[in-house]
């Protein structure tokens, strides 16, 4: 049995000893200071570091830095979505997708343009809008050398070249590569035109057409022709001028 002198002894050396708190982070990151409660953690974490990705798909090779990552990509393959949103029933791969996707219906966009002011409700958004404003378009057709800052905006271009016109109007049979023009054609059947001119109150189907027509009282015409310098406010105005020049008659 040990004498009073060494028990407070004993006392005195563990109270010296660091003691771990509930929820206390004591792993750090020596890259980037991030700070983990277990090692194990941690030991995770620095993978990303490394560069290591010893977790791979079977399906598609695509690697990834953690186990709990490969798992989460895997259900993109099996199409199990299942984290549903309440307000739309819209599903989802991963939860985190879901919550990006429920601030659209909260109305919250917290993420706003400094150059213009424009808000989002995800930082990814806000990020794409950005390279409008710097003029960089990364995305380059190989085909026409047109060029894009957006990936998907590409891809959709692209179908022009291919020739593939996907998306058919039931009433008319007219078909159109991107699903977008399909949805601003269909306006034409149903007679609804949604975009006024505050000048004079026409209506069109389309905002691109509501544009140009704001050209007409605006005085602006920006297409010339190089052959007797009079200019138009539409291209397709001053391409039925140039007919006269050709000796072409369109009547």
């Amino acid at each position: 049995m040990k004498d009073q002198h060494g028990a407070r002894s004993q006392r005195s050396q563990e109270a010296d000893k660091p003691h771990r708190r509930k929820g206390e982070k004591t792993y750090s990151c020596d890259e980037c200071g991030k700070d983990f409660t277990r090692a194990g953690d941690l030991k995770r974490h620095q993978l990303i570091h490394s560069g290591v990705k010893p977790y791979s798909c079977d399906l598609c090779g695509k690697s990834f830095n953690q186990a709990g990552s490969l798992k989460t990509h895997q259900l993109f393959h099996s199409g199990v979505k299942p984290y549903s949103c309440d307000e739309c029933g819209k599903s989802f791969t991963e939860a985190g997708t879901l919550k990006k996707h429920q601030l659209i219906h909260s109305g919250v966009k917290p993420y706003s343009c400094d150059l213009c002011g424009k808000s989002f409700t995800q930082a990814g958004h806000l990020k794409r809008h950005q390279l409008f404003h710097s003029g960089f378009r990364a995305y380059n057709c190989e085909l026409c050398g047109k060029s894009f800052t957006q990936a998907g905006d590409l891809k959709r271009h692209q179908l022009i070249h291919s020739g593939v016109k996907a998306y058919s109007c039931d009433l008319c049979g007219k078909s159109f590569t991107q699903a977008g023009s399909l949805k601003n054609h269909q306006l034409i059947h149903s007679g609804f035109k949604p975009y006024s001119c505050e000048f004079c109150g026409k209506s069109f189907t389309e905002a691109g057409s509501l544009k140009r027509h704001q050209l007409i009282h605006s005085g602006v015409k920006p297409y010339c022709c190089e052959l007797c310098g009079k200019s138009f406010t539409e291209a397709g105005s001053l391409k039925k001028h140039q007919l006269i020049h050709s000796g072409v008659k369109p009547y």
